[in-house]
């Protein structure tokens, strides 16, 4: 090791247990160590002296060093005891730093929505000591206390007009905002918290709607199997029966199972794939909705929620229809009819059942725009003008009756 090597780079003494990492720096056994535990919630490691940054902790390497195993030899009694392990309780990238500390700030704690400032553990202590701070509201540290100024006046925002759907400080209230619709922040978010939570129920209801849908179609998928299965062997069976004169067509009807089956099972795949897709994906959002309804922070909810909400009313999903009627029983009874009709109906036999095979999809998607709009014109012909839903309210106490009345997006056959 060289002269420079002879100390460590974080508690700057000498190096005790000396370890090396894969860009080469070396370090005392328990400083690295210590350096990295605090890394752990990042899931980054980097070195505290070039930098370098591992996506995985790597584990370092000890060193043996002559140099230092015949000083330890010669000096044994005169060295000090071993340094305390630091404390690398300093902000990363990722954390929000403290803006009253110098120089290399330590992580935040808190975050002050009247100073519009984020305190470490030490520069906290007025908040709670000195009766000065005692209105003051503190939330968990926050990273974009920016955005809790208002741009024109470097005041606090704690309103929201609800004219021009944007949150204002009260100076706002003068001159540019004047005689608008205007309410405070902490009340503008209970009431988006009622709506978010009613976003949030039907997107779980879509959730279990999805899952109800995906369940059904695996069996759907099973009784198409074992539909195709016993085709295949009563077909296999019949022809055994028929000898040279039917080996072709015997050839023909495998080919046509098959092939029904395969696409019938590749439509169902395909479906099964994008319904998966859909759920991780309002799981995804139900989760933001979460995190969303729990942050204290007002005016970052407000800034949050349209966009959330926008997202979640602009998609309509399809709904997955399957064929009640879709199923390869005909192949087995035409089978039957053609060996006893073998010689005179043979070729124009195959033809039909390869028809009527062919035009049976096994499930397919059902636009739910179209069919809420066939509903619509069932209920005005068929429903009284009292029994009509006209808020949200009755309209979703509505769905749920119809979805307990028996009313199912996905189809199932009971032939197969």
């Amino acid at each position: 090791m060289s002269l420079d090597q002879d100390l460590c780079y974080l508690c700057k003494e000498d190096l005790r247990e000396p370890v090396s990492i894969p860009c080469g720096h070396i370090f005392c056994s328990v400083c690295i160590k210590t350096y990295w535990d605090h890394a752990d919630h990042t899931g980054q490691y980097m070195c505290p002296q070039c930098r370098v940054t591992y996506n995985k902790r790597p584990n370092p390497r000890r060193l043996q060093s002559s140099r230092h195993s015949s000083s330890s030899l010669r000096n044994s009694d005169s060295f000090p005891p071993a340094p305390p392990a630091p404390d690398y309780n300093y902000a990363g990238p990722q954390d929000v730093g403290c803006d009253i500390c110098i120089g290399k700030k330590l992580k935040a704690v808190k975050s002050c929505l009247m100073c519009l400032a984020s305190y470490c553990e030490k520069h906290l202590k007025p908040h709670y000591e000195s009766s000065t701070f005692k209105r003051h509201k503190l939330v968990d540290e926050i990273g974009h206390l920016d955005r809790q100024i208002c741009p024109q006046h470097q005041k606090g925002l704690e309103l929201y007009c609800r004219t021009d759907q944007m949150c204002i400080c009260v100076l706002c209230t003068v001159k540019e905002h004047k005689g608008h619709d205007m309410v405070s922040a902490e009340q503008e978010r209970a009431e988006m918290q009622q709506r978010l939570g009613a976003t949030q129920a039907e997107i779980q209801e879509k959730i279990h709607d999805r899952v109800k849908q995906m369940e059904e179609l695996k069996q759907a998928v099973d009784a198409l199997k074992s539909s195709a299965q016993r085709a295949l062997q009563e077909s296999e069976k019949l022809f055994g029966d028929m000898l040279h004169s039917i080996e072709r067509m015997q050839q023909e009807m495998i080919k046509l199972i098959s092939t029904n089956k395969k696409a019938a099972l590749n439509t169902a795949e395909g479906h099964m794939e994008r319904l998966g897709h859909e759920i991780a994906d309002l799981k995804r959002r139900d989760n933001e909705l979460t995190q969303l309804s729990r942050t204290e922070d007002h005016i970052h909810f407000i800034q949050s929620y349209h966009m959330l909400i926008a997202q979640t009313d602009a998609e309509e999903l399809p709904s997955v229809t399957v064929n009640p009627y879709f199923s390869f029983g005909t192949v087995t009874k035409t089978v039957s009819e053609m060996k006893q009709h073998l010689n005179e109906f043979s070729n124009e036999e195959l033809v039909k059942v390869a028809k009527t095979v062919n035009k049976m999809p096994f499930c397919q998607l059902e636009d739910r725009k179209k069919r809420r709009s066939m509903k619509s014109d069932d209920v005005d012909m068929y429903k009284s003008p009292s029994n009509t839903p006209r808020t949200r309210d009755e309209f979703l106490q509505y769905q749920r009756r119809s979805h307990t009345s028996g009313r199912k997006h996905l189809q199932m056959s009971n032939q197969l």
